[in-house]
């Protein structure tokens, strides 16, 4: 059976963090700025956490678990309840 190769176009634009949440940059933010806001712009250089609706598509494409935003704050909750008992 041969190896599982990870999708390389997707690799290049993500960061996947050491808990496995996805960070990628914002689309429309490269060029034909002049006609959007200054807000606009700036919302543009903050980074987005993907969602996890595209967790499970995005994780058969790198063939690893992956966790979304959302996903990983109840981890986290949960973890802290453990804790607390």
């Amino acid at each position: 059976m041969p190896k599982n190769k990870s999708h390389k176009g997707l690799a290049k634009r993500i960061k996947i963090s050491k808990t496995g949440k996805i960070r990628f940059g914002r689309p429309h933010s490269r060029h034909l700025k002049s006609n959007k806001t200054g807000t606009q712009i700036q919302s543009y250089r903050k980074k987005r956490y993907a969602r996890s609706g595209d967790i499970r598509a995005l994780s058969k494409l790198l063939f690893r678990p992956l966790l979304s935003q959302e996903q990983h704050e109840l981890r986290e909750a949960a973890r802290e309840v453990a804790v607390a008992v």
